[in-house]
């Protein structure tokens, strides 16, 4: 169920006394369609919601206890960010993933990562960031934890995108890597080992902490090629 969040006034006697830096985030008051279409979102990208999967307002709209119209408005959110398909007299389901599909994804994935990595070393760019996702890669790994080992997964490769200090190619980045997480997901719950992935990575952050192009850009394309082995039909959700 979705919380809702009281904000009181604040009582004169403490303006003086100001709280402690860590608890002044700001609040954000996001409107219900964006709450529904980010936790939607994630369902779809960690694999939850797989891919042809049908989305019924009716049975969403009981599972959050919120009316019907955010819903429709969320869904069309994920429609508009390519997650989401609508199929005639039948309504609306996770887009299937095709072949095509994935290929194009991870061949647009290995041009972006070798042009950032190139980028970092043109310009000498401290790559240290990288390390703590590496390191909970590696953590997730030896606990078994998927989801945990993507989503650092995910951190190691959008710093490395960051590190190349390029505008457009970070915000091309962020429309694509929906997909990837999805595919990344789907492809790791075929029991991929968690070691094996999570072991890819420290390899490319020590040939760019020792300024190897040739290497680094071997590494970083092997890498995302790597990925690109599995057959989409395979993760369909079968038709109910």
């Amino acid at each position: 169920m979705l919380q809702r969040c009281r904000v009181t006034e604040p009582d004169p006697a403490m303006a003086a006394v100001p709280a402690p830096e860590s608890d002044l985030a700001p609040i954000e008051q996001l409107p219900l369609r964006v709450q529904i279409a980010d936790r939607l979102r994630r369902l779809i990208i960690t694999g939850r919601l797989r891919p042809g999967a049908v989305l019924v307002e009716t049975a969403l709209s009981e599972q959050l206890n919120v009316s019907r119209a955010p819903i429709r408005e969320a869904v069309q959110i994920l429609e508009n960010d390519g997650l989401v398909e609508t199929i005639a007299y039948k309504g609306k389901r996770v887009k299937p993933l095709t072949a095509r599909e994935v290929a194009e994804t991870y061949e647009l994935r290995e041009l972006f990562e070798v042009m950032a990595v190139r980028r970092i070393l043109e310009y000498g760019t401290d790559v240290a960031a990288l390390w703590p996702p590496c390191r909970a890669m590696e953590r997730a790994a030896a606990a078994g934890d998927r989801e945990a080992l993507v989503a650092a997964d995910e951190t190691f490769h959008r710093t490395l995108i960051r590190l190349a200090d390029h505008h457009l190619l970070l915000a091309s980045w962020n429309s694509l890597y929906l997909r990837i997480h999805q595919i990344m997901a789907l492809r790791n719950d075929r029991k991929v080992p968690l070691s094996h992935i999570a072991a890819n990575h420290p390899p490319i952050v020590h040939a760019l902490e020792a300024r190897d192009v040739d290497r680094a850009v071997q590494l970083i394309a092997e890498h995302t090629r790597s990925l690109n082995d599995f057959d989409p039909a395979s993760i369909v959700e079968p038709p109910a």
